[in-house]
């Protein structure tokens, strides 16, 4: 019957988004509570606190090669069941394991190599599902991602304010996410059915073929890939700044109080709202042209939030303009990621596995700047003058995207109609 395709074509689209909204949910519950995870684990300096959580990174940077050979060996579907298990399964380690930096640490480390795999995995279902359709709804999957992480902020945010334990909120949120992956993997494209299976099928037998004669069809990475990944390598370094260090950014530069310790949950709302926005500048603006805006959100929310954070002895005001300097910086990083991926699964010839491989390895030290770099400074400097710092991200972002000769040549290619 002509109405099946259908039906499983929104099963599969169902699924996908059903594994963001967890990832989603699983993300916000860690990300609103480091100040108590600091707090708790008796971590004072912040300097000392960048150096844990550049294991996250490390852990990220790990995940690349693993996630790669879980391909091979298990499959996109399981991969996918495999990674969001573990980051769910690292969120409960947070929650149950004792108080003790070397436990800490391997939290961060674990927490960092199951995010990246989760990512690569599900991102490379998404783009699959991507393509079933007409016009792009690959920022509908990250927005559904910025939805559940807003609601786990507003909750984290609300837990906070009520005097219950991150043990019992990472504990609760670990068992529900378990509970909600086992139902969703079964709608989860087979992968016979996946068209990057067939894909990767063949250039596993084309190794075999290069390795046969020595290596001479050997190529390199796409120029495409290269620009792109060294954009999503600013990105990532934007990302985990303001998902990380939000909070502590009102806690240690404002001095807010936790009733106004909403950092955090300003960002994950306006990256909320910027995607669902990014859904439809798809159809009037070239995605060059959205990153280029981004850029300069980006720019100016740190600037505004760095330069004006001491403007006035005034709580409540000061509270304002950093509200409104975050809120302009979700609204710029809220559309990269997914346009980087829009523009892999429509322009790059690579395989998308194998082309998120790649961008992953190029943009992996990206993750690393925030903990080194924000941890240090703000401890020598202050945390304003380390959020300056970053804010000069946002114009790489600009100057990448505007100098790419590759990007330039798609402008006349309509991204809408497919």
């Amino acid at each position: 019957m002509d109405m099946q395709p259908g039906a499983a074509r929104r099963r599969k689209r169902l699924a996908v988004l059903a594994l963001e909204l967890i990832q989603g949910m699983c993300f916000a519950a860690w990300s609103s509570r480091i100040p108590d995870i600091r707090e708790g684990f008796g971590v004072e300096n912040l300097a000392h606190l960048g150096l844990l959580m550049a294991l996250i990174p490390v852990g990220k940077l790990l995940a690349i090669p693993a996630v790669h050979s879980l391909f091979s060996l298990a499959g996109y579907r399981k991969a996918v069941l495999i990674s969001i298990l573990g980051y769910a399964f690292s969120l409960l380690l947070a929650g149950i394991l004792p108080a003790n930096l070397y436990i800490l640490g391997f939290i961060f480390l674990l927490f960092g190599i199951f995010w990246n795999m989760t990512d690569i995995s599900l991102n490379t279902q998404a783009i699959e599902v991507d393509r079933l359709y007409e016009t792009s709804i690959m920022a509908t999957f990250h927005a559904g991602w910025s939805f559940a992480a807003c609601l786990g902020a507003l909750l984290g945010f609300a837990l906070i304010n009520l005097n219950i334990g991150y043990p019992t909120h990472f504990t609760g949120i670990a068992v529900l996410s378990i509970l909600g992956i086992g139902i969703a993997y079964r709608f989860l494209p087979l992968d016979h059915e996946h068209p990057v299976a067939v894909a990767v099928a063949g250039e596993v037998a084309q190794k075999k073929d290069e390795k046969k004669d020595g290596g001479k069809k050997r190529k390199l990475p796409e120029i495409l890939l290269i620009q792109l990944g060294l954009i999503w390598l600013v990105a990532l370094g934007v990302e985990n700044t303001i998902f990380e260090w939000s909070d502590l950014y009102f806690q240690s530069v404002i001095k807010a109080p936790k009733s106004l310790q909403v950092g955090f949950l300003i960002i994950m709302t306006t990256i909320f709202i910027g995607r669902l926005i990014t859904t439809l500048l798809y159809r009037y603006w070239k995605k060059r042209t959205i990153l280029i805006v981004a850029g300069y959100l980006i720019f100016a929310g740190f600037m505004i939030s760095s330069l004006l954070v001491k403007l006035t002895g005034d709580m409540t005001i000061n509270v304002i303009i950093n509200a409104l300097g975050f809120g302009l910086i979700g609204l710029g990083i809220s559309c990269v990621v997914p346009t980087l991926y829009s523009i892999v699964g429509e322009k790059a010839k690579t395989p998308v596995g194998t082309a998120l491989t790649i961008m992953s390895s190029i943009s992996f030290v990206g993750p690393f700047i925030p903990p080194l770099l924000v941890g240090t400074v703000s401890h020598y400097f202050g945390m304003d003058v380390a959020y300056l710092i970053i804010g000069l991200f946002g114009l790489c972002i600009v100057g990448i995207t505007s100098f790419s000769k590759t990007l330039k040549r798609d402008e006349g290619i309509s991204y809408y109609k497919r």
